[in-house]
C-alpha cells in the first residue's frame, strides 16, 4: 500500500536514510531508488541492505535533476508498482522508527475522510544528526489556505520528505516545474489536497537534514528568486480570487520583495502590474513604485 521513493544523487548521508527505513517497526512498504546518474554509485552500500530492506534500484542513463528536479521525481515515481500511497524521501533525510506504523494506524480514518495529503511532524537536524530546530507539530486537520497562512506567519516549515500523497492524485495533477523545484513541494501540498484537509500525524517524525550540499542549505540564487516569483504568481493567478484578503496581501508582499531583489526583469514587472490591476491593488502599485523611485534618486 505504501511506496517510499528516493530520488538518489548524494551519497554523504544516504546510509542514514536507509538505516532509518530498515529500523521501521512496520515493514509493510517498498522502497524505490532512482539513481540520477550520480557520480557516487550506491551499489556497494545497497548490497548491505539486501534481505533487510525491500527495495528496487534503478540507475538512469542521464542526469535529469540538474535540468528539472521535478521531472526526476516523476520518473522515479514511474518505478512504483501499484502502491496506493507514495512518499518522496530525500537521500539525506531520515524518519522515526514508528513512521510507517503510524501511517497504518491512521489509514482507516484517512480513507474515511477522503484525504489525499498526509503530513508528519518534523525536526531539522545538522550534518551530525543533531536537532537544530524545534519540533514542528501540526493541526490534525488543516486546509491548504490555513497551512499557507500559518507558514507565512513563521508558524511552521515544510519540505517534500514529510508528506505522503495519494498516488492517483499525483498522477492526475503532477508537480509544477519551478527552477530547482523550489516551492514545487509547497504547491504540491496545496494542489494535491484538492481543496480538502491535510491530515497530520504528530506522533512520528521526519528529520530534515540541513547541509551545504542540499538546495535548502545553499545561499539564495537567481534561480530561487525566479522560482519564488513564479510560485507566488501561480497562486495569485489560479487561487487568489478564492483566498482571504489577508493571504492575498501576504502573497503580494512576498512577490514584491522577490521582484525588488531582481529588478532587471521587465517581463516580471509587467506581470506584477497586471496582477495589481486584476486585484485592484492600486495603492500597492503606487507605494511600490514610489519606493523604487526614491531608491534610484
Amino acid at each position: 500500500m505504501l511506496a517510499i521513493v528516493i530520488p538518489y544523487y548524494k551519497y554523504a548521508f544516504f546510509e542514514s536514510t536507509l538505516l532509518s527505513l530498515q529500523n521501521q517497526t512496520n515493514k509493510a512498504f517498498t522502497v524505490y531508488i532512482g539513481d540520477d546518474a550520480s557520480s557516487e554509485n550506491p551499489k556497494n552500500l545497497l548490497e548491505k541492505y539486501k534481505g533487510k530492506l525491500a527495495y528496487q534500484y534503478k540507475r538512469f542513463d542521464s542526469n535529469l535533476g540538474g535540468i528539472s528536479l521535478t521531472q526526476q521525481w516523476e520518473r522515479c515515481l514511474e518505478m512504483v508498482q501499484g502502491e496506493t500511497w507514495v512518499m518522496i524521501l530525500g537521500d539525506d533525510d531520515t524518519i522515526s522508527d514508528n513512521f510507517v506504523e503510524a501511517f497504518y494506524k491512521h489509514i482507516d480514518e484517512i480513507n474515511q475522510l477522503k484525504i489525499s495529503v498526509i503530513r508528519y511532524a518534523s525536526v531539522v537536524v545538522n550534518t551530525k544528526g543533531e536537532q537544530v530546530s524545534k519540533q514542528y507539530i501540526h493541526p490534525n486537520l488543516e486546509t491548504a489556505v490555513d497551512f499557507l497562512k500559518r507558514k507565512y506567519k513563521g508558524g511552521t516549515r515544510s519540505s517534500l520528505s514529510e508528506y505522503i500523497f495519494k498516488k492517483e492524485v499525483v498522477n492526475a495533477i503532477r508537480f509544477k516545474n519551478f527552477p530547482l523545484a523550489w516551492s514545487s513541494d509547497t504547491l504540491a501540498v496545496v494542489e494535491f489536497s484538492r481543496g480538502k484537509n491535510i491530515y497530520s500525524i504528530n506522533e512520528a517524525f521526519m528529520y530534515f537534514r540541513l547541509s551545504d550540499i542540499n538546495i535548502t542549505g545553499q545561499v539564495d540564487s537567481l534561480d530561487k528568486n525566479e522560482a519564488w516569483f513564479k510560485f507566488y504568481v501561480y497562486l495569485l493567478e489560479n487561487y487568489g480570487k478564492k483566498y482571504p484578503v489577508n493571504l492575498v496581501n501576504t502573497l503580494f508582499e512576498r512577490l514584491e520583495k522577490v521582484q525588488c531583489n531582481n529588478k532587471k526583469t521587465p517581463g516580471r514587472w509587467l506581470k506584477l502590474i497586471v496582477l495589481y490591476i486584476r486585484f485592484s491593488k492600486y495603492p500597492r502599485f503606487l507605494s511600490l513604485f514610489s519606493k523604487i523611485k526614491r531608491s534610484i534618486v
